[in-house]
């Protein structure tokens, strides 16, 4: 039975449940359970704090896990990210006091402050730099008026928190983070395994994209399907009018609106969008 790790608690928690559950997969109903079985589907879930996942699956214990990327780099285990799934996005950027014009070579020497200590220390490590990392479970961003360090790494998505504590953001971002699938690096995936990995890639699709069907006349045919070239090649059926073809693609959901009004420029009509709830590519 394939042992699969969730995050026990927070938003990555509710998104991965969400995500299992359009998978085919049953979960839990009540947040006070640690474990569940999925007895057709021949899977075990495991609900853990989301810092322990990356552990938990380096160990073997568990064969994959779903956790942030931030948390798998922190961790600073062996452990291989096999897929995203474009959800729990953030992204880690150093702040500093309002004015001081720090760079990120000027950080060398200096104490930084950071709730992910492993994620900042193997970023200078790969510059080639020595810092002082500074660790803290939470309200980094008090850290420098507090004089217990010069600068913050830390998650920001708007700013408005370093903003109010008088700090503004530097340099390049650190990292940009999202939800992973991980497994243990050179193991032999189990069926079952293969068949989570597939699920989810197919949910993780069905959530980008949809399907966009059109009419659409031949001799404007190749500049329409030139907007919508599909995943490998757009659906092209002829019509009983003559001269006249129904195309249909995959189209990424976020560029739609945009896609719709270029085919309609170049004579496409009966334009319809479709959500897609699952595939197989």
């Amino acid at each position: 039975m394939l042992k699969v790790a969730i995050p026990n608690k927070g938003s990555l928690s509710d998104s991965a449940i969400a995500m299992l559950k359009e998978a085919g997969y049953r979960q839990r109903t009540d947040a006070r359970d640690l474990t569940l079985i999925d007895p057709e589907n021949e899977i075990e879930f495991y609900y853990l704090r989301p810092r322990d996942i990356a552990i938990y699956v380096a160990s073997g214990e568990l064969e994959v896990g779903i956790t942030g990327r931030d948390l798998l780099i922190d961790s600073g285990v062996s452990v291989s990210e096999i897929l995203a799934l474009d959800f729990g996005k953030s992204t880690f950027r150093f702040a500093a006091p309002v004015g001081s014009k720090l760079t990120v070579p000027e950080l060398a020497g200096k104490r930084i402050a950071t709730a992910y200590p492993g994620l900042v220390t193997q970023y200078f490590a790969k510059l080639g730099m020595r810092v002082e990392v500074v660790r803290l479970d939470g309200a980094v961003e008090s850290a420098v008026r507090l004089g217990v360090a010069d600068a913050i790494a830390d998650v920001v998505s708007t700013g408005g928190t370093l903003r109010q504590a008088g700090l503004e953001i530097f340099g390049d971002p650190i990292l940009k983070s999202e939800a992973v699938l991980i497994e243990r690096p050179k193991t032999d995936r189990s069926e079952e395994a293969e068949t989570l990995l597939r699920r989810l890639q197919g949910v993780v699709i069905a959530r980008q994209y949809v399907l966009v069907d059109y009419d659409v006349q031949s001799e404007y045919l190749e500049a329409a399907c030139a907007l919508t070239p599909g995943i490998e090649s757009p659906t092209i059926s002829p019509l009983q009018r003559s001269n006249w073809n129904a195309v249909r693609a995959m189209v990424k959901r976020s560029d739609i609106n945009r896609i719709m009004d270029d085919l309609w420029k170049v004579g496409a009509r009966g334009i319809l969008v479709t959500d897609i709830h699952a595939c197989r590519l």
